[in-house]
């Protein structure tokens, strides 16, 4: 069952206000009008979730709580929507958590499709997506939200990289570059990163086969055979295990060659070293961005 229903301590987790501070704007202004438990236990509906989101976001810009609890859910809307002009970052975040909790597709739409009015979507990636995917995570662990909304919010993400990504494809110009082959490894199903480094290489220019997750390194070994200069580009979040980062790569050098590239990002490699001089470590994707600038 998809969680409806939120403790003073969820609405604390989503919002980052102090329960205490929620309890004092209830009494102060009737900020909210929770229901309570036969033990006295305050419980919030998605409403409430929804008007304390719109407030803190205004409360964050600079806006007297005062002033926002007198007004009507349109008013604050209207002020949202003037406010983002100076405040992008806060108000996209604000705006897709709360297209998450309320599973709207169109809202998150119409977000993106405003916050690309003003910036690139590099910048709503690395400034907004990336935050708002490391709070999911927390919030779904601490069962602040369902597994449902994780879901939902992940695949719209992916849905808009592979969407602005395919618009990129058409503006690619043939050039003398290697073409780059992206995949996950066995067992490795955290897809979005790599999404986005497939973003950032058709960005600038260069050609691409995505394979996607799940792939055995046997495999590469066809596409190889095909593509002999391509350069192989993956993302490990997960797997492999880091006890057996070395026997992956001595895998990939039997299987695949040492003539080939091997470019691996992700929390992983963080800390790992490696002597072959076609296995290319990025500790971040920023590290990988300035990678693709310097070196063609």
């Amino acid at each position: 069952m998809v969680k409806t229903e939120f403790s003073i301590k969820d609405l604390e987790n989503l919002s980052s206000v102090k329960a205490h501070t929620i309890r004092i704007w209830e009494k102060r202004y009737h900020l909210l009008e929770p229901d309570r438990t036969d033990t006295n236990i305050r419980k919030y509906d998605l409403e409430s979730l929804k008007k304390l989101l719109n407030i803190t976001y205004l409360y964050k810009a600079g806006y007297k709580i005062s002033k926002l609890a007198g007004m009507t859910p349109a008013q604050i809307q209207s002020l949202i929507k003037e406010d983002m002009e100076i405040h992008a970052a806060t108000y996209g975040l604000e705006m897709f958590k709360s297209a998450m909790l309320e599973f709207d597709g169109q809202k998150f739409d119409e977000t993106l499709k405003n916050l690309l009015e003003k910036k690139s979507y590099s910048d709503v990636y690395s400034k907004i997506f990336v935050p708002l995917l490391n709070k999911t995570g927390v919030l779904w662990h601490i069962g602040s939200i369902d597994p449902s909304h994780e879901h939902f919010i992940s695949e719209k993400i992916k849905h808009s990289l592979i969407l602005e990504t395919a618009k990129l494809k058409k503006q690619i110009v043939e050039k003398d570059f290697p073409i780059f082959i992206l995949y996950l490894p066995s067992s490795e199903i955290h897809e979005i990163s790599l999404l986005y480094a497939h973003y950032e290489l058709v960005s600038n220019g260069f050609p691409t086969l995505y394979l996607g997750p799940n792939i055995p390194i046997e495999s590469l070994k066809h596409v190889q055979k095909q593509m002999p200069n391509a350069v192989f580009v993956s993302y490990f979040t997960i797997q492999p295990e880091t006890e057996n980062l070395k026997s992956y790569i001595d895998s990939f050098q039997e299987q695949v060659g040492s003539k080939n590239e091997l470019w691996i990002l992700g929390n992983r490699v963080r800390t790992f070293e490696t002597k072959h001089k076609n296995i290319k470590l990025f500790e971040a994707i920023d590290h990988f961005k300035n990678h693709l600038k310097k070196s063609f």
